[in-house]
């Protein structure tokens, strides 16, 4: 039988301006990520539609949307279900990051203008803000602007919006190494790195930074959740400006970055 909502879904008012099906989509994202539809879980379209107060039309189309990106999938007259996200699927995150986020950080270091770079220091700004109040949450969303900022300074909305999504599979598994294998300050550090080198222009520096910063996180996140054994092996794969080749299987890319 399909399961309810750990806590009710708030209805949703039709008269903003984004469309339904977008808001039902961004909705039904927040509740999985924050817990409220449990991994695992199914649930029926005509429930969450009752939840949110709509047609069941919307819901359905957002949860298609939600189908492929991996956060749900749908069973045949049986609803749709809450997809548990695997160590695997962990190391996949990591690795498409690296591959796009460490190319793009030294492109968005070319084109970056001051009004942009000002964006990101304003970022930057508000996460040491965050981190010196102790507020996690306030942080991380700081830190995914920051990133998003960044990646729209490369001149690519669609590397943008396909990070966005590999962060949410993230958050979606409640994975966070804040608290448990570093603080908000050693996080902080890493940003304040790719930041120093984008203000020098520094195109290779920022992208080293960048590497280093994602592979300090999926790392430690695999180890934190059981991963023993595990690392990122497409990080061999991602090069850096000025070296002559990928990084040998089974080298460590990150030399001192552990």
């Amino acid at each position: 039988m399909p399961a309810a909502p750990h806590d009710a879904l708030a209805p949703l008012d039709d008269t903003a301006p984004a469309t339904l099906a977008a808001r039902v989509t961004e909705a039904v994202r927040d509740a999985i990520v924050d817990g409220r539809l449990v991994a695992g879980e199914r649930y029926s379209v005509a429930l969450l539609a009752g939840q949110f107060g709509v047609s069941r039309t919307p819901v359905r189309e957002a949860l298609l949307v939600l189908e492929r990106q991996g956060m749900v999938r749908f069973e045949r007259n049986r609803g749709v279900r809450v997809l548990e996200t695997s160590l695997h699927d962990l190391e996949e995150v990591f690795g498409l990051r690296l591959l796009l986020e460490v190319p793009a950080t030294e492109r968005a270091c070319e084109l970056l203008d001051a009004p942009a770079l000002d964006a990101l220091g304003r970022e930057l700004a508000a996460m040491r803000a965050a981190a010196g109040a102790g507020d996690e949450a306030a942080f991380m969303a700081h830190d995914r602007a920051f990133h998003a900022a960044l990646l729209l300074a490369a001149g690519n909305r669609r590397l943008a919006e396909i990070v966005a999504q590999l962060r949410d599979a993230v958050r979606f598994r409640g994975a966070s190494t804040v608290g448990r294998s570093r603080d908000l300050g050693a996080i902080l550090a890493e940003h304040d790195a790719i930041m120093a080198a984008l203000r020098a222009r520094d195109g290779a520096a920022a992208a080293a930074a960048m590497r280093a910063h994602l592979l300090s996180t999926g790392r430690l996140l695999l180890a934190q959740e059981g991963g023993a054994g595990h690392d990122l092996a497409w990080a061999a794969l991602v090069r850096l400006p000025g070296e002559a080749g990928a990084a040998s299987p089974g080298a460590d890319p990150g030399g001192a970055e552990r």
